[in-house]
């Protein structure tokens, strides 16, 4: 992790513009090809949302600002960002994850795996280890949205948050919608929209 000197950072008035707003939030959600992803789960008998959630990683750890966070009144980028993912459990309450990232996918299943194990035997609400650098991130299956918010803590909230729809069948492809909520202060369109080239790169991959 290192500190960002807002003082001389190229977006100083940007970043003071947008903090000065009660709510500097803004969100999009984007259709990603998901065929290739959810082929590649079924053929090697692996979970789809552990694959797709991989490459999501993949791509916000490949964008410099996605790895910036707010903290004490400054900026700090963090070398690597994790995953905090509701888990459901068997009585269809939930708990927060921590899922640690690797760049390898055998890896970071069995971290999924280890914190699903985790949460099907607690109550806990929260994970043991907890932080911000991580996004925090939902999948719905069960809903094919075409728009979603996710609920924030205050003006200072940095931590991205991401939510994954229902799969969809269209044109012969299987299409999947993607929530992202990110603090403008931070992020702009432009850096969604290189995770968003990253993100169906390695989906395809």
């Amino acid at each position: 992790m290192k500190e960002i000197n807002i003082n001389s950072w190229n977006r100083k008035q940007h970043y003071e513009h947008f903090m000065a707003l009660e709510d500097p939030s803004f969100a999009v959600t984007i259709p990603f090809d998901v065929t290739k992803a959810y082929t590649f789960a079924k053929a090697n008998n692996i979970s789809f949302f552990a694959k797709y959630l991989h490459d999501c990683m993949k791509a916000i750890n490949s964008v410099e600002n996605l790895r910036f966070r707010i903290e004490n009144d400054g900026i700090v980028e963090y070398d690597v960002i994790h995953a905090s993912s509701t888990i459901m459990r068997s009585d269809n309450t939930f708990g927060f994850s921590f899922i640690h990232f690797d760049e390898d996918l055998s890896t970071f299943i069995q971290n999924i795996n280890n914190e699903k194990e985790r949460i099907q035997n607690s109550k806990d609400l929260y994970p043991p280890v907890n932080g911000l650098d991580c996004i925090h991130c939902s999948a719905m299956p069960w809903l094919n949205f075409s728009s979603q918010k996710e609920p924030k803590s205050g003006s200072v909230d940095s931590v991205p948050k991401f939510a994954f729809s229902k799969a969809v069948k269209s044109n012969n492809s299987l299409q999947m919608n993607v929530a992202i909520q990110v603090n403008h202060a931070l992020v702009d369109g432009y850096h969604i929209s290189l995770f968003s080239e990253k993100f169906q790169e390695f989906l395809n991959a």
